[in-house]
């Protein structure tokens, strides 16, 4: 069980409730200015016809996905707009459906994780621990191979399946929902046929979402709560990371680096999480014991892998 560390992370009131106003021409914005970067990217690929061009544009796409994701993750929390129905209806059609999740499936299961975070009823903590690919410290060339496998699919339909597996045993859809997610797809596959689009949808949305999507969402739930952490304390049982400017365009997205703050805060949108942890950091207290980590690809790197970090169970010789 984690314990709140009450004095470190208290903030005065009045900023925490100027903090949590919704903004919603912001998410507004950043919802059209992701699907305009997909756009361009695929526009900038077809026109170079380059296999750089196309990888980069793999590397972009891929990058605006995980910006669904965290995005998803704001309508979860309800932090979209104050109308809740249309919140859940927009996210769905611009957020989570395009990248087969639904915000409701994804709320039961997150909500959750807030509740019981890092304990045996926290079901993503349940889920991952004592998995390979979450166990920490391990060796280098272990993590590479992880990685790799993304890259080339397998761990990616693992993962999906996994957590398809989850999110389904406390579906709560209706039959109604369930017939319009399904037109979506229907109506989607019909404009493909139509406008001979399926070799570019293959090319521009299922092969950044088998690799790198599912790539940058594998490093971010390591960099959220495994690898060096303290869990006995609720500051050092979630990572807040200071990405490098590139990193952000791939790995932490729309803020969402600041998952210590989130977990305290849940209520602070996602445009203000930056400002909040200024202020938190204004305790010395705070900012001696939050588990910050600078970059994803250098210090959770360093905290998560070593050369001489321990065998995995599973792969520890066999003594007679």
């Amino acid at each position: 069980m984690t314990i709140m560390n009450v004095k470190s992370s208290r903030i005065d009131p009045r900023e925490l409730k100027r903090l949590s106003v919704l903004q919603p021409h912001r998410t507004l914005l950043a919802i059209g200015f992701d699907w305009a970067l997909i756009a361009g990217a695929i526009a900038v690929s077809k026109y170079m016809q380059h296999p750089l061009a196309y990888l980069a544009a793999v590397l972009v796409i891929a990058g605006r996905m995980h910006a669904f994701g965290c995005l998803m993750h704001e309508a979860a929390h309800y932090r979209i707009i104050k109308n809740r129905k249309v919140s859940d209806w927009l996210s769905d059609l611009l957020l989570a459906w395009p990248i087969m999740a639904t915000v409701d499936g994804y709320r039961m299961n997150h909500l959750a994780h807030h509740q019981h975070t890092n304990t045996e009823d926290d079901p993503d903590w349940a889920a991952k621990l004592g998995m390979t690919q979450f166990t920490f410290p391990q060796k280098v060339w272990r993590g590479v191979v992880q990685l790799l496998g993304y890259l080339v699919a397998v761990n990616s339909v693992r993962d999906i399946l996994h957590m398809a597996k989850r999110i389904a045993k406390h579906d709560r859809s209706t039959r109604t929902y369930k017939l319009l997610r399904i037109s979506f797809y229907a109506a989607a596959a019909i404009l493909f046929s139509v406008f001979g689009l399926w070799t570019d949808f293959t090319l521009y949305w299922l092969v950044p979402f088998f690799t790198f999507f599912c790539l940058f969402l594998y490093v971010r739930s390591v960099a959220e709560h495994f690898g060096s952490m303290d869990y006995s304390d609720e500051l050092g049982s979630s990572r807040t990371v200071y990405p490098h400017t590139w990193e952000k365009l791939f790995f932490a997205p729309h803020n969402i680096n600041y998952h210590l703050e989130h977990h305290l805060y849940p209520g602070v949108p996602y445009y203000n999480l930056p400002e909040l942890h200024a202020v938190l950091m204004r305790n010395p207290n705070y900012a001696g014991k939050a588990h910050v980590t600078r970059g994803y690809t250098s210090g959770l790197a360093a905290e998560c892998f070593a050369p001489n970090a321990p065998l995995l169970p599973a792969h520890h010789p066999v003594s007679y």
